[in-house]
């Protein structure tokens, strides 16, 4: 045998090799000192965002999302942990030696400049000959549909379309990975939802990595392919969206993403992977649970507004039904939103779409059953 032959059989199958991610953070810490204390902003984040990949870092204002991403920009040095790009290790590298590009909320645009040069500002820095600037900075204007904008400032355009300037500038530079620390926050409802879908489109039309931070649960659940929930510095889940709005891993994120109901009490029977959950005279919820789950033991389930039929009439078995009482009914045009108070006090939200005409099913003060099926109920963890 030949060494070219030995070396082609060592080789493993392309099927073997796994793709090196885009981003690293293994074991990242960071920690302040604050009046004479230190204060862990992040808390040991392990993740791995792949190449193409809209990612987004989802959470409450001091969560540690945005002091996440600075570490993988480079303006915020680990404490400990290592951070790579591209399996490169960058963690003791300048910002200015990663190859990533930061947009954020505010813009940064030059006022004196143009939608063109404040495009091809970067490119002129790096010394790109005219013609290439021309081109690339043609194709980009194109991309975020501002061609025919190009002598416009900055003070002449709507707030969306500044946003759009900003990509294309960050974008022209074909980083490695785009950083995004809550680009949308300064615009008005109806544009923030607008700009949603015209960044996961961009990011398609480019392929290049995008990494969000946003604690607009909607932003996330809209344009990304993975979300990482985080709360007090670390990850409480990460996965994707469907994922995470329906199989909330903790309490922490079933309250945060979206609306939820939660529910805890005690396993009275469990079989076949299900557990009844009694509640009062005819009251019963079934959840779904695993094998450590054990007659007597506690339970905590969330299930979601939509889930949910609200009636007069007790519903059939085989279901979860409880009953309560409606303090409250919201009309929101495409639904009724009822609040059921249940027995020992809890709330209750419930959703109801008007897909037919805008009738109200119960009033204030009415008695009524809730009820769902078994696999809308979800066991979650604390």
């Amino acid at each position: 045998m030949t060494e070219t032959q030995a070396g082609k059989e060592a080789a493993p199958a392309a099927s073997d090799i796994s793709p090196v991610p885009a981003i690293e953070l293994d074991g990242v810490v960071k920690e302040y000192q604050a009046h004479g204390e230190v204060v862990q902003a992040v808390k040991g984040v392990s993740l791995s965002i792949a190449e193409g990949e809209f990612f987004s870092m989802l959470g409450p204002s001091g969560c540690g999302k945005t002091t996440t991403m600075r570490m993988i920009a480079g303006f915020e040095d680990p404490t400990r942990g290592t951070v790579r790009l591209q399996g490169q290790d960058v963690t003791d590298v300048a910002p200015n030696k990663r190859d990533v590009n930061m947009v954020f909320q505010s813009y940064a645009l030059f006022p004196h400049m143009n939608v063109w040069e404040n495009v091809a500002f970067g490119l002129r820095r790096k010394r790109v000959p005219e013609q290439e600037i021309k081109r690339r900075v043609g194709e980009m204007l194109e991309i975020v549909d501002l061609t025919g904008r190009e002598k416009r400032r900055p003070r002449e355009m709507s707030g969306g379309q500044q946003q759009r300037v900003a990509l294309a500038r960050a974008l022209v530079n074909n980083p490695r990975a785009l950083l995004l620390d809550e680009p949308l926050g300064a615009l008005d409802l109806k544009l923030r939802q607008a700009m949603q879908i015209e960044l996961k489109r961009i990011q398609r039309e480019v392929g290049i990595t995008f990494v969000y931070v946003t604690h607009d649960q909607n932003e996330a659940l809209t344009m990304s392919d993975r979300i990482a929930v985080m709360n007090d510095g670390l990850v409480e889940q990460l996965a994707g969206p469907r994922e995470i709005y329906e199989r909330p891993a903790t309490k922490f994120v079933a309250g945060f993403i979206g609306t939820s109901n939660l529910l805890s009490g005690t396993a009275e029977e469990v079989g076949g992977g299900t557990a009844v959950i009694r509640m009062g005279d005819g009251d019963r919820v079934l959840v779904p649970v695993g094998d450590a789950t054990v007659q007597g033991g506690a339970v905590e389930v969330t299930v979601r507004p939509e889930k949910i039929r609200i009636s007069r009439e007790e519903p059939a078995v085989g279901v979860s039904a409880v009953r309560g009482t409606v303090s409250e009914v919201v009309y929101l045009g495409t639904y009724n939103s009822y609040a059921v108070n249940l027995a020992g006090g809890t709330e209750f939200t419930v959703f109801e779409q008007n897909a037919h005409d805008s009738s109200i099913t119960a009033e204030r003060g009415d008695s009524v059953w809730l009820s769902w099926q078994p696999h809308h109920s979800y066991a979650i963890g604390s």
